[in-house]
């Protein structure tokens, strides 16, 4: 895939109340492409995964699941396998040593499966092993009696009341969210269009499976070494199922191969820790990849039902929404979801009246709960298909439309927050409105020359076209969400950073239990550990449960809150640094700076300490814990109140060419505009752009997990399709830095958006080119050869 770079476009500068420190390129600082400590290992194969974790002494674990998506245990008998050579250990739900059921929101997921399965794929039972050819074989020998029962497989089924409760005593509904601005009695106008809009289930489909190492510990807890987003959640987990209190429970994060949320979750971390204590020996367990498919959630399939109101001027009036979504056998983060598909159902517009239902479901289907967008991602496809219905019902262009109702800052949300940050909707419009069809002009200045590319035209190499009956089509997307947790939760994050002297010279060390699941942190908080304390070298510590939570590496938070923690840490040991020289010189410490080369400067800039070795006779070190601005949770009946801390906006243009003889679509280019508030990393920007960007092309046309009664029957990338470097077409980026006030730098989350407007906009795009509705995504052959149009 290749990018066309573009300038960085400040549009507000920061604050003065937060000034901050710059380094320059050379020193790698803030607002500069420094180099990933772990890019150069992971390029050359180097890079330690958790895959790749070994232990004198290991065993292997193995998981032994259910066939079936709902049915009665009638027996386990493990007795065979617990008989075979080699094989160590064999556990049970009745082995589990403490609470019986876990989850990250709600504890409603058994360790073990004990008389009901859920889902297909569900745990039953563990075994431990000498090598993982045994361990699998045992898990083959185990003999599981099941009695079969008719799973629930459809979301509006199981909350209308017909369908069995599948959790004794609290229904199908895991929740349901109502918001309601505006006047209710309001709901009419002069041009209305209605539509149904349907997402499928959606993988993470990280390159890294499940995988993981404990080691009982000579105190009777464990040590776990793991590939996880949110340490410390799942370290109070494991403690409570293994009876333990969270001291005896110690998270080391283990290299991660991709998360995308999937790893917010527990997978095998408690069976691994189950297996280490009672075998007194290391258990390495590491999931296959079509055992990855059953041991995480994955995104939300939804349903949506929408109706706009506008004025014949294109003055949106009010809009109703019904949203169903379906979690899965277990809630996971579920009840999240379904708020952010509710508070951002209706899109970046000014809305002045609004009916919004929002409902999750408990099925027989694998568990849903984050992946990147977190119910935005559904309701993005919804809101822009509508805003072209009505674009099209006004004979309007449907990016006039959506700037004439355009958000900005101090607009509201349906919950009637006011926004107010930065929300410039309208310019991202107009920028990707604007962006040159570079790639799409050399392509057809290629075919004018006889010189046809087949890789470049719908099918590609497979032959399919020379390009006759293919049409061309050019559609729109934007979108926003929340940074950071919201409705309340104590949202934080802890960082200690430690000065000290060194062989040669003084080091920066930076602890956190933040996790790096790929997406550049660890970089990000080297160049603010070098621009806020430019005295030496800064080293970035493992990520463990030794320090205070991180909090997840979910909601584009981590910049932003870690990043924060980072920040606000050093400012307190270079304050205590400049105490020091200002007792040792016998002068006010007002008068003392730090300088960017590493020294102490007074006030008129000349040196007065050059060697800061005395200054740290004793090491400084300073913890601490940073939080946001509060936020509250949502009133039950209104759905009103100011849930959120920051908005991010991004939108997409795509332009596609699609064979209408056989459905065939090629994505031909992508030009996309975000405001991320401050450019950290400007190379490692553009690489989450283009990251979120795939993941919207894979929704739009080929990702969806096929589950069919309940069981998935793609559980493979040979059948899950995602998007590679010849599906992907180019992708060029306009970045706006409107900085925050109250954030770090002025930071925005990033990793979020790009998958937002990315979806609709190719969808837009198939639609503009063969005039079918497409009404689903992802887009299949048939949704476009045998449409009605």
């Amino acid at each position: 895939m290749s990018t066309t770079r573009t300038k960085l476009v400040p549009q507000q500068p920061l604050t003065p109340a937060e000034p901050h420190r710059r380094s320059d390129a050379r020193d790698g600082g803030v607002g500069t492409s420094a180099r990933r400590p772990d890019g150069i290992p992971k390029v050359k194969g180097e890079f330690a995964y958790s895959s790749d974790l070994w232990a004198e002494g290991m065993l292997w674990g193995a998981t032994v699941r259910s066939p079936h998506p709902y049915a009665r245990i009638v027996k386990i008998d493990l007795t065979r396998a617990a008989a075979m050579e080699g094989v160590r250990c064999v556990l049970t739900h009745s082995d589990v040593p403490g609470r019986a059921n876990f989850g990250m929101e709600h504890a409603d997921q058994p360790v073990l499966a004990g008389d009901i399965v859920r889902y297909h794929g569900e745990p039953v039972a563990i075994v431990a092993a000498d090598d993982p050819e045994t361990a699998r074989r045992a898990v083959e020998a185990a003999v599981v009696e099941y009695e079969v029962l008719d799973p629930v497989v459809d979301a509006e089924l199981a909350i209308s009341g017909a369908a069995p409760e599948l959790h004794a005593g609290t229904g199908n509904i895991t929740r349901h969210v109502r918001i309601q601005c505006g006047d209710a009695t309001a709901m009419r106008a002069p041009v209305v269009v209605t539509g149904s809009y349907e997402v499928g289930m959606q993988d993470q489909a990280f390159l890294g499976p499940e995988s993981g190492l404990a080691i009982p510990a000579e105190d009777g807890g464990v040590d776990l070494y793991v590939a996880t987003q949110w340490m410390h959640v799942d370290r109070d987990q494991v403690a409570a199922s293994l009876g333990m209190t969270p001291d005896m429970v110690r998270l080391t994060l283990a290299g991660v191969g991709g998360a995308f949320g999937a790893r917010e979750d527990i997978s095998m971390q408690i069976h691994a820790s189950m297996l280490a204590l009672a075998t007194k020996r290391p258990i390495k367990m590491s999931y296959s990849r079509e055992e990855s498919f059953f041991g995480h959630v994955h995104r939300h399939p939804a349903k949506m039902e929408y109706e706009h109101g506008a004025t014949a001027d294109g003055d949106l009036v009010y809009v109703k929404v019904r949203v169903v979504l379906d979690g899965g056998a277990y809630a996971s983060s579920s009840t999240a979801v379904a708020s952010n598909a509710a508070r951002f159902a209706l899109g970046p517009y000014e809305v002045p009246n609004a009916i919004i239902n929002s409902t999750v479901a408990y099925t027989n289907n694998p568990p849903c709960g984050a992946m990147r967008g977190f119910g935005a991602v559904q309701v993005a496809v919804g809101h822009e298909a509508q805003m072209d219905k009505l674009a099209a019902a006004l004979d309007m262009h449907p990016i006039d439309l959506r700037i004439r109702n355009a958000m900005s800052e101090g607009s509201r949300m349906p919950t009637g927050q006011v926004i107010h940050n930065p929300a410039p909707v309208r310019e991202l419009l107009e920028s990707v409105r604007d962006a040159p069809h570079r790639e799409v002009a050399e392509a057809d200045e290629r075919m004018l020359d006889g010189a046809i590319d087949i890789r470049t035209l719908p099918g590609g190499a497979a032959n399919t076209t020379h390009g006759e009956g293919v049409r061309r089509g050019v559609g729109y997307g934007v979108g926003f969400k929340n940074v950071g947790f919201a409705e309340g939760f104590d949202d934080h994050s802890t960082a200690r950073v430690t000065l000290a002297r060194g062989v040669d010279g003084p080091i920066v060390s930076v602890h956190t239990a933040a996790s790096e699941v790929g997406q550049g942190l660890v970089t990000v908080l080297m160049q603010i550990a070098r621009t806020e304390l430019p005295c030496g070298e800064a080293i970035v510590l493992p990520a463990d449960t030794q320090v205070g939570s991180a909090g997840s590496s979910s909601a584009s938070r981590q910049t932003y809150m870690t990043g924060g923690a980072v920040k606000q840490a050093c400012e307190l040991v270079r304050a205590e640094l400049l105490e020091r020289a200002a007792t040792q010189l016998d002068t006010p410490v007002g008068h003392l700076e730090l300088a960017a080369n590493g020294t102490v400067c007074d006030a008129t800039g000349a040196v007065v300490v050059e060697d800061l070795s005395a200054l740290l006779a004793e090491p400084i070190s300073i913890e601490r814990e940073y939080r946001h601005r509060p936020t509250f949770p949502l009133d039950p009946e209104t759905g009103q109140g100011d849930a959120d801390v920051q908005f991010a906006f991004a939108a997409h243009r795509a332009t596609v060419d699609v064979d209408t003889e056989l459905g065939i679509v090629r994505v031909l280019d992508m030009a996309t505009a975000q405001d991320v508030g401050k450019a950290m990393n400007p190379q490692q920007l553009e690489g989450q752009i283009e990251g979120g960007t795939s993941h919207g092309v894979g929704l739009a046309l080929m990702e969806e997990i096929q589950v069919v009664g309940g069981k998935v029957r793609n559980p493979s990338f040979t059948d899950y399709l995602i998007p590679t470097i010849l599906d992907m077409p180019t992708v060029q980026m306009e970045i706006l830095e409107l900085g925050d006030p109250e954030a770090p730098y002025g930071v925005r989350g990033v990793g979020e958006p790009p998958s937002i407007s990315s979806t609709p906009a190719v969808a837009a795009a198939v639609r503009a080119a063969t005039n079918a509705p497409i009404t689903r995504v992802p887009i299949r052959p048939d949704d476009v050869v045998f449409a009605e149009v």
